[in-house]
């Protein structure tokens, strides 16, 4: 925690090696959180690659936007930064989907510090393949799972709804709920586990 509150205080002087330090470690919360919203907000069809990288650029200019404003706003006796951050990054994501807006990238907005800072290192190769490897999932799901099936799986695993919520909504027991989590998430570990296993085989193939 306390190097947190360090790193977030030089990053907010723009010391550029604090930066680019907090925009690593704050990078793979960041991306959680706009995969899992696009799953929610582009079922039923493909979602672009790149957007992945846009949105995730969109969540670090809002943390830096006047003069960071909301780094500023983190309290660290309330909230460790991952988790403050993990909200920031879904509340600016759902302001995206609910407007259509996108903003064109200024430097000078910024405060001199250039959208390069938070893009992927080595571009977004990695991220596209995350994100193609999530498609490929959700199509095995949607083959594999009944209607219901389905309807679980967004509302447990992609929406992570409470327990109580999800038995309100489909009258089921709090038991029966548990059960296709659990089931739900074995699927979901089984099927990443091939899907990655034959992602390699045909990287392997390619390469030789």
């Amino acid at each position: 925690m306390a190097e947190h509150v360090d790193l977030v205080r030089r990053a907010i002087a723009r010391e550029p090696d604090a930066v680019h330090a907090l925009v690593q470690e704050l990078r793979p919360t960041i991306q959680t959180r706009v995969v899992r919203a696009l799953t929610r907000n582009m079922r039923g069809r493909r979602s672009a690659q790149q957007e992945v990288e846009d949105l995730v650029q969109e969540v670090f200019l809002a943390l830096f936007d006047q003069d960071a404003k909301a780094l500023r706003a983190w309290d660290p006796n309330r909230a460790v930064l991952p988790a403050f951050v993990s909200m920031i990054a879904e509340h600016q994501v759902a302001s995206i989907f609910r407007s259509g807006r996108r903003r064109p990238y200024r430097d000078e907005e910024d405060g001199g510090i250039e959208v390069d800072t938070f893009t992927a290192p080595g571009g977004t190769e990695s991220i596209v393949e995350s994100q193609e490897l999530l498609d490929a999932l959700l199509e095995r799901l949607r083959a594999e799972l009944s209607p219901k099936g389905l309807e679980l799986f967004y509302a447990l695993l992609v929406d992570e709804q409470p327990i109580e919520e999800v038995c309100a909504k489909t009258g089921m027991s709090r038991d029966a709920v548990y059960a296709w989590k659990s089931r739900l998430g074995k699927l979901v570990r089984k099927l990443g586990a091939e899907l990655t296993a034959s992602s390699r085989k045909m990287k392997a193939a390619e390469a030789s």
